[in-house]
Order: structure tokens, then C-alpha cells, then sequence
């Protein structure tokens, strides 16, 4: 589900003369592993559009980054658009989403809108992300539990590295097709509890992968297991609420539009929640001339 609300915005400018690429995030100047990775990016821009020069890259969320809560897909898919803007490309929605996945390959997912699917594909040519249908399909929202705001110490990436170090993630990948089928028709008939028991146990499966890796990696927080234990109870009671964690602390909890801001004051008296950030099914990633 692209998220309404919850943003990643990316300014991009190429210019000649500049002696390296710049990268600005949340007002402060990056250096290290962050500037490297979108050098990197960049430069299969410059190559798709035959430039040489540098750019400036200048980019800000309007919620934590670094926490679980996909800020490397929402900013890749921000810095594809801009980026491939900037430098005179005009790409189609399948083209845009494939230069993504390049930078982090959930950043796919965040260039079409609404509800959407990651093609698996078997090669850069068929790995891309398609819409099964567009926001208003289906009014859920997403009520993102903040847990935790500091950046976790194992990102995606190196997490992703670690899978294959689990006894459990074979069998995890070879189950996938059929969660993800099951996930698919839900989404498509609008069934919120075959929904709700296929997205907590991909999420459950995940994060044993994780946990059972060498080393484990224990993202969750006394607070994650508290909602954890929380949501299926408001369920069996007659509440639309499911959960799903990214690699972090952080709890998405997907609800019923009509029910959303019950689920959000819930979750704000679980001790230990910071925050309740409310986003619904939003639309693709756009572009606006500054």
C-alpha cells in the first residue's frame, strides 16, 4: 500500500562545473556510505541520459528516517523522478520503478499508486512494480506506531545479507508465491481478515528469519511485542486492525478508514508509543516543476 501523507521530498539539480555530487538530507550535509549510495544511483542516471555532470541532491521526509518505516524506498523512489527529471529523461512508470529498485529494491513499490505489487521477475527487465489497484479501491489507513525514532544500528540492506544465514528463510522464500496469492486476492475482494492473517504472518516469518540470522538481529522494543499482543485481541473483539513491521521497531497497523482514529488512540496507550502517524492508500510518486 503507497502511502498518502507520508512523504519523501527530492529536489535535484545538475550542474556543470560542480566537482562531486552533494547530498543534503533533512537540512544536514551527508557524507560516507549515504552520499556514496546515491553517487552510485546517479550515475546510471547520468549514463541513461549521456551527462557528466554533478548534482545537488536535497531531500527531507516528513517522517523518521532510518526506523523501519521504508525511507530508503520512499527516498529512491523520490530521487528516481527528480533525478531522471533533471536530466532531460521522460521515463514510464515501469521504466521509473525499475531505476528504483536500483537504489533500494523496495523503492519499486513506492512509484506506482494505490495498492500495488512487486513483480519478482528474473531479471532487471521483468523486476517492477505494478498498481492491482489505485488508492480508492479500498479506504484502509495505515496507523504507523512510533516506538522508537533513532536509526537502527542494521539497515535493510545488510539485514537482507543476513538472511540466508537462518535455517528459516528457505522455506520462507519457498512459501512466498502463495502468501503472495493469497495477499493479492484479499487486497482484490476486499477481505480484511484473510488480509489481516496473511500480512502478520509474512511479517511474523520475517522477522524470525531475522532472529534466528548469524548474528540475530532483534529490531523490536518492549513496546513492538506490546502491540503486537494488542492488535489481535481488538480483532477477535470486532475491531479491523492488523499489524506488520518493517525491519525496525517501528508497528504498521492497518484498519478500516472508519475505524482509524479508535486504532490510533489505542495505540497511544500502549506505554511506550511516542507517536501514531495516520496515512491512507495514497497515490504514485509525481513530479512538480520547481
Amino acid at each position: 500500500m503507497n502511502l498518502g501523507g507520508l512523504y519523501a521530498r527530492t529536489q535535484v539539480t545538475f550542474e556543470a562545473g560542480l566537482a562531486a555530487d552533494a547530498l543534503t538530507l533533512g537540512g544536514r550535509m551527508q557524507a560516507g556510505a549515504a552520499l556514496e549510495r546515491v553517487a552510485i544511483f546517479l550515475d546510471r542516471v547520468r549514463a541513461m541520459a549521456g551527462l557528466n555532470w554533478h548534482a545537488r541532491v536535497v531531500s527531507e521526509n516528513n517522517f523518521p528516517t532510518g526506523t523501519g518505516i521504508a525511507s530508503s524506498a520512499a527516498a529512491f523512489s523520490a530521487l528516481s523522478l527528480a533525478a531522471s527529471r533533471a536530466a532531460g529523461l521522460a521515463l514510464d512508470e515501469r521504466t521509473l520503478s525499475r531505476l528504483a529498485r536500483t537504489g533500494s529494491g523496495s523503492a519499486c513499490r513506492s512509484v506506482p499508486g494505490g495498492f500495488v505489487e512487486w513483480q519478482a521477475g528474473e531479471s532487471d527487465e521483468d523486476s517492477y512494480a505494478i498498481s492491482l489497484a489505485p488508492a480508492e479501491h479500498w479506504a484502509l489507513v495505515d496507523c504507523v506506531a512510533i516506538v522508537s525514532q533513532e536509526h537502527k544500528p542494521t539497515g535493510s540492506s545488510q539485514g537482507h545479507a543476513l538472511a540466508g544465514s537462518s535455517p528459516l528463510q528457505a522455506a520462507r522464500v519457498a512459501d512466498a508465491p502463495r502468501r503472495l496469492n493469497i495477499c493479492r486476492r484479499a487486497i482484490l475482494e476486499r477481505d480484511f481478515d484473510a488480509l489481516a492473517a496473511i500480512v502478520e504472518l509474512d511479517s511474523n516469518l520475517m522477522h524470525s528469519v531475522m532472529m534466528t540470522s548469524t548474528p540475530p538481529l532483534l529490531y523490536w522494543k518492549p513496546a513492538t511485542m506490546a502491540i503486537l499482543q494488542a492488535v489481535p485481541n481488538w480483532r477477535r473483539s470486532g475491531l479491523a486492525a492488523c499489524y506488520t513491521i518493517d525491519a525496525g521497531p517501528n508497528v504498521h497497523v492497518l484498519t478500516a478508514a472508519a475505524e482509524a482514529t479508535q486504532v490510533a488512540d489505542r495505540l497511544r496507550q500502549i506505554p511506550g508509543v511516542l507517536s501514531v502517524l495516520t496515512a491512507p492508500a495514497g497515490p504514485a510518486a509525481s513530479w512538480v516543476k520547481s
